[in-house]
């Protein structure tokens, strides 16, 4: 959702600042988490007995051990990762965990504490997921939570929780069911609608933008898909990407903003056509893809 800043009653939406550097945000996490997150700093890269490396060990306010794992690629696999280091907790004695406590935050503190050794929670920390990582962790019956950040100009820093991977009461379940339902039946509309303007593109081209719009919908879970007769939209807020199938290749236009492109493969639209989406750029086989995906992402980023 964008974030806007007010100024003698006119609104200026704040841009999103990538951090470049994984590190980056977890230092401002950890000199924050008490503020952020309400934990207890115990340690930061913390070496396990099988080699990997913990980014954040904590304790919350109820006494619970929690591991951070924080991404900023994508493609990183941070929950299955997070996961082992779970695993590799609970095989620990309690003991263990509770002289930590008491070396880092004193033995008062860790009396009042009372470690609950039985309900270790994982927290996960991204710009964005993908569909398959929401799937995933609706299934796994552990505390897995995910929180997804945006860091904006100004100093602008928000921390959206995605999920409570926690017991729920019986209405929050019916709650949920509900709700997949009735996403799954509006994908199926989609789905069907998009299938029908496939069959009027060759096989190559249908296979390529299978890839492209998987490539897509990775991007961030909350992306909405939306055929219309003539092109396949993906919006957050606002559309970000338009994709148009022709014979021989795919045209994509995208939004106004200065991108990162130094193979120059966008084209700028002449302000007469007075298109919103007024930049263009094709792809024609899945060596573009990737580059591609890059603009994609670039424009998409315009409209948080």
């Amino acid at each position: 959702m964008p974030i806007f800043k007010e100024d003698n009653g006119q609104l200026k939406k704040l841009k999103i600042n990538s951090l470049t550097k994984e590190k980056s945000l977890q230092l401002l996490i950890e000199q924050n988490l008490l503020e952020v997150l309400d934990m207890h700093l115990l340690a930061s890269e913390y070496s396990t007995t099988f080699g990997g490396r913990i980014d954040t060990l904590a304790v919350d306010m109820n006494g619970a051990p929690v591991i951070i794992e924080y991404k900023l690629n994508r493609n990183d696999n941070v929950i299955n990762q997070a996961l082992s280091y779970l695993r590799w907790l609970k095989a620990q004695k309690v003991e263990f965990f509770e002289m930590l406590v008491i070396r880092k935050l004193g033995k008062e503190l860790a009396d009042n504490l009372k470690i609950d050794w039985h309900n270790p929670r994982v927290i996960c920390i991204a710009e964005n997921y993908s569909k398959f990582d929401i799937d995933t962790v609706e299934v796994i019956p552990m505390r897995l939570e995910l929180f997804k950040y945006r860091y904006y100009e100004n100093g602008i820093f928000s921390l959206e929780s995605l999920n409570t991977n926690t017991s729920n009461s019986e209405k929050s379940e019916n709650i949920k069911v509900n709700n997949v339902s009735e996403r799954i039946s509006l994908i199926t509309e989609d789905t069907n609608s998009i299938n029908n303007g496939l069959i009027k593109a060759p096989s190559s081209i249908q296979n390529l933008f299978e890839e492209l719009r998987s490539r897509i919908l990775q991007i961030d879970e909350n992306i909405i898909e939306k055929k219309t007769s003539i092109y396949t939209a993906y919006r957050v807020s606002k559309n970000f990407t338009e994709v148009h199938l022709g014979k021989q290749q795919i045209k994509l236009f995208l939004r106004s903003v200065n991108y990162d492109d130094p193979l120059n493969k966008i084209e700028k639209i002449p302000e007469s056509y007075q298109y919103t989406m007024d930049r263009r750029v094709y792809v024609r086989n899945t060596d573009d893809i990737d580059y591609v995906m890059k603009l994609i992402e670039q424009s998409y980023k315009d409209v948080l």
